[in-house]
């Protein structure tokens, strides 16, 4: 039985996050190597992952070499750096879909997908989630109803290790969450 899974912010190639975020890696090489490591341990080739943005940085063959390794069938939310996969179609074509927003229903549970937190979201007030990426868990301190970073930055923080969440790690985190109403939505 397939699993789902969620991340953003993986920044592979990028050689300057792991200044700006203080990942402990001693190079862009050492970081892809550990991402993909960590990626392939949890997500089998059958099961579903919700990249959030924020793939890669760096040339568009290297993230081909890089994406043909990654394990499970990978849907795609832009993120603000996505150029080596969009201007390549060898490496659109490894994504099952790509978007700028999206509103999933998965085991029953409505989930809006974007690279970006929001305060408002379609049906908060119906307890949907908000899941995004972009802010690399600096966000997390300051939670919003529920809604979650779930980029590999946040997973650090929470886990010791740059890797997706599980679904069932999203649900146990924003089960814990209360709604937050900011508008005619103030009561549940």
């Amino acid at each position: 039985m397939s699993k789902v899974f969620f991340t953003s912010d993986t920044h592979f190639g990028h050689a300057n996050i792991i200044k700006y975020s203080g990942r402990p890696f001693k190079d862009a090489d050492h970081m892809n190597e550990e991402l993909i490591k960590s990626w392939n341990n949890m997500i089998s080739e059958e099961d579903e992952v919700y990249h959030l943005g924020d793939v890669s940085l760096t040339t568009p063959e290297k993230t081909q070499e890089i994406l043909k390794r990654l394990n499970g069938k990978i849907y795609l939310i832009k993120g603000n750096h996505e150029k080596s996969v969009m201007m390549k179609s060898y490496n659109r074509d490894r994504f099952t879909w790509i978007k700028d927003l999206e509103e999933v229903q998965i085991e029953g549970q409505k989930i809006v997908l974007c690279h970006y937190s929001m305060r408002v979201w379609n049906k908060s007030h119906h307890g949907t989630w908000m899941l995004y990426g972009h802010s690399h868990g600096h966000l997390e301190g300051e939670v919003w109803g529920r809604s979650m970073d779930v980029g590999v930055d946040a997973a650090f923080k929470l886990f010791g290790e740059y890797r997706p969440f599980s679904l069932q790690e999203v649900t146990n985190i924003l089960s814990k969450r209360e709604f937050k109403g900011v508008d005619h939505h103030m009561e549940k």
